[in-house]
């Protein structure tokens, strides 16, 4: 008893050692004349106030240390602007390297393109006179009807022209779209780029990893029973995934670059570009580390067992994020992303220093995935060995005996 009384002691001291080096919470008082960064590296002392200062510190690391980001981005962003104010200038400044989303956020994106409008709406005026009214509803975002089926034509054009009569990743696809709506911008004198066209110019990959959960792929959908044949689009799942382990092998193998994830929301997003890293450990048998830098922003409980509530050290036990990161490298920030998240890039973006030049992954597409598969040939033989399972015969049935 007396020994664990006195490891206990000893244990108490250094929680009180840590204690008196940590930080002072006194925050002086806010004048005016501030900076954006002063404000929250000096004035969020506490609570989620405390978690987007450690998120802000994260972002800076994430360009300071030349840590190639992946943005996840989920939700319906583009229809509240959050591409226009934050996630095209991140890009425009060469910190955004990588974005998933889902193709909702492309789709609606294309709306101001050709000419509609996206306006506040009340969110308890009735669903039922709304829908008469033929106006589509996003909680306190508004829209025409006719504004979707004027997207519809507009992406079924696109997708029937020769370049996209192929099989194809989701990259390929909205590269091979953001050069099409570029052009179109170009011809309309448009001065606020699409989040396609921007990804295009600044050769930025864009994955989907639920293509067929979008109006985009819909309509690949109707061209395909409509012209059968003639219509040769098809999506290859499998080669998107490992394109996304490909990409990621190749900026920390090849360019010895950390990596930096961001997730905005969480959903398929968020695990699709994680998940390339249990692709190439724990599949492939190509060793990595996970992730170096995690941060996260959702309402989402932690305890309910959802992906999208999963935090660093969950991740971590997947070998998604890195043991260094999960311990001084991740927050997760219990808020709404448009609440928090263009204060958080308005005070980044406050710094001139804060900007690089484009890493233009999209080019090093094709000699990632041949450098991934030389690196998976080359395990080949203690990987034939994952492959089989002794799968029990069904009840009743007796294996035949070999002829003689």
């Amino acid at each position: 008893m007396a020994k664990r009384a006195e490891v206990g002691a000893k244990s108490g001291r250094g929680h009180r050692a840590a204690f008196e080096r940590a930080r002072d919470v006194r925050p002086a008082a806010i004048t005016g004349r501030e900076r954006p960064r002063d404000i929250i590296e000096g004035k969020f002392p506490a609570y989620v106030g405390r978690q987007e200062r450690i998120a802000f510190s994260l972002m800076r690391r994430s360009i300071e240390e030349d840590a190639r980001v992946f943005l996840t981005l989920s939700g319906a962003m583009t229809p509240a602007g959050l591409h226009a104010s934050c996630i095209i200038p991140l890009i425009e400044r060469g910190i955004i390297d990588v974005i998933t989303t889902t193709g909702a956020n492309l789709y609606h994106d294309a709306h101001r393109v050709i000419g509609h409008r996206i306006r506040e709406i009340d969110p308890s005026a009735g669903d039922l006179q709304y829908r008469l009214a033929k106006i589509i509803r996003i909680y306190d975002l508004g829209f025409w009807e006719e504004t979707l089926l004027e997207t519809d034509k507009l992406f079924s054009a696109i997708l029937r022209r020769p370049e996209f009569q192929k099989r194809m990743t989701t990259t390929e696809l909205h590269y091979k779209l953001g050069r099409q709506i570029a052009a179109i911008e170009d011809a309309l004198g448009i001065t606020e780029p699409s989040l396609l066209a921007t990804s295009y110019r600044y050769g930025v990959p864009i994955f989907v990893g639920a293509v067929q959960d979008g109006s985009i792929f819909l309509n690949i959908v109707k061209l395909k029973r409509l012209l059968g044949e003639q219509f040769k689009l098809e999506i290859d799942i499998n080669d998107d995934v490992f394109e996304m382990g490909a990409i990621q092998h190749h900026c920390f193998s090849t360019d010895k670059k950390k990596m930096a994830i961001w997730i905005l929301g969480g959903g398929v997003p968020k695990n699709y570009t994680l998940q390339g890293e249990p692709l190439l450990d724990q599949i492939l048998g190509v060793p990595t580390h996970g992730f170096d830098l995690d941060l996260q922003f959702c309402v989402d409980p932690v305890d309910n067992g959802a992906l999208s509530s999963c935090p660093a050290g969950e991740g971590h036990t997947w070998g998604k994020v890195s043991a260094e990161s999960v311990a001084h490298g991740s927050m997760y920030v219990h808020t709404d992303v448009t609440a928090v998240f263009p204060w958080l890039v308005y005070a980044l973006l406050s710094d001139p220093t804060m900007r690089r030049a484009p890493s233009r992954l999209y080019t090093a597409r094709d000699r990632a995935v041949e450098r991934l598969q030389r690196a998976v040939l080359a395990r080949r033989k203690s990987l034939m060995k994952t492959i089989d399972y002794p799968l029990p015969e069904r009840a009743g049935v007796k294996k035949k005996k070999k002829a003689r």
